[in-house]
């Protein structure tokens, strides 16, 4: 399977620069893998697919201000930090441009030496591991001088933070948003309580390896960045009564999907803990717990529309792309969903 099997042409005024004022306005294609049929709706109609007894999986990790700027010790050179995981506690494992101005020893400083970075090894692609040293909270540090991490085809300044970030974001740890989720409200999602569905929350720390490109020809070859997810007791218990009272699980988003698939057990039963996950889903994957799947429209020849072909079949996933950019349908994080049963 080859990634240009996964590639289509997107013109580039598709790509959504700015979220909605409205999280739920956004538009919904709604896709039947059994047989291929596409509807058009508005996100808010997301409840006329849903039925009591089934339960909705959200991801409430929260994106970090996980972008650095700072200067090199000495020669005062620009340097950006993009911190993408925490290996311990005061160690990141981070990706640095320009990483020949960044070998093993070099101080970085940010915010006029409020915080001080020192690169202490380079591991795989390049990455560096960085300790920070700081006096105070590190979390309201960063806070103070951290950027949001939006992805490179978002060139408008984001002027509220928190619209990069889901409402119902907890946990701290993503450097990009679990991008599906930032269409609910906290009323939609009252709403489809009401209605006997069950939400189920777990995490999944995002990190940028699932967003980096596919750079074998071969799909098997390529090898997916690690990434923190948890899950607690009670919500695997709530999922796997969903399983077994003949629900339906749906996931709401593709890092919703790798967790639950990840902490499932051959059984097929959803297992409760905590790990790392390098998951890679791709067409011929069997799913053990997901049944459907809430997603927004991904880059072309990424994991991502590899996992959503792993639902739905390429050939239908790609039809519907095209019948998405005829529609003209908002691609990518800022853009409208697809929902596909």
């Amino acid at each position: 399977m080859k990634v240009s099997d996964f590639n289509f042409e997107l013109p580039q005024e598709l790509i959504a620069q700015d979220p909605l004022e409205d999280r739920s306005s956004s538009r919904l294609l709604v896709l039947n893998r059994e047989t291929g049929d596409i509807q058009h709706r508005g996100f808010r109609e997301l409840k006329l697919y849903l039925m009591k007894g089934d339960c909705l999986v959200i991801n409430d990790t929260r994106v970090i201000p996980a972008r650095l700027y700072g200067v090199k010790e000495g020669s005062g050179a620009r340097i950006e930090v993009l911190l993408l995981k925490r290996r311990d506690h005061d160690v990141w494992e981070t990706l640095v441009k320009p990483g020949k101005k960044a070998r093993p020893g070099t101080e970085i400083s940010f915010g006029d030496g409020l915080l001080k970075g020192t690169v202490e090894d380079m591991v795989e692609e390049g990455n560096r591991l960085i300790r920070f040293s700081y006096e105070g909270i590190f979390e309201e540090i960063l806070d103070r001088l951290g950027q949001m991490p939006l992805p490179p085809y978002i060139t408008h300044e984001l002027k509220d933070r928190e619209r990069y970030q889901t409402v119902y974001a907890k946990h701290d740890g993503s450097a990009a948003a679990p991008t599906a989720g930032l269409h609910f409200t906290r009323e939609l999602l009252n709403e489809i309580e009401a209605m006997g569905v069950k939400i189920a929350h777990v995490t999944l720390h995002v990190g940028l390896g699932t967003f980096r490109p596919v750079k074998t020809e071969d799909i098997l070859d390529h090898h997916m960045h690690s990434e923190f997810y948890m899950v607690d007791q009670e919500e695997a218990d709530k999922i796997n009564r969903t399983k077994a009272e003949g629900g339906r699980v749906i996931c709401v988003g593709t890092t919703s999907c790798r967790t639950v698939e990840s902490a499932a057990g051959e059984d097929g039963n959803l297992k409760a803990g905590s790990g790392w996950t390098d998951i890679f889903i791709y067409p011929g994957y069997q799913f053990k717990i997901l049944d459907g799947l809430v997603t927004n429209f991904h880059l072309p020849e990424s994991t991502l529309v590899m996992l959503v072909s792993a639902l739905a079949g390429r050939e239908r996933v790609l039809g519907a792309y095209r019948e998405a950019i005829r529609e003209r349908y908002r691609f990518f994080s800022f853009g409208d969903a697809m929902l596909i049963l």
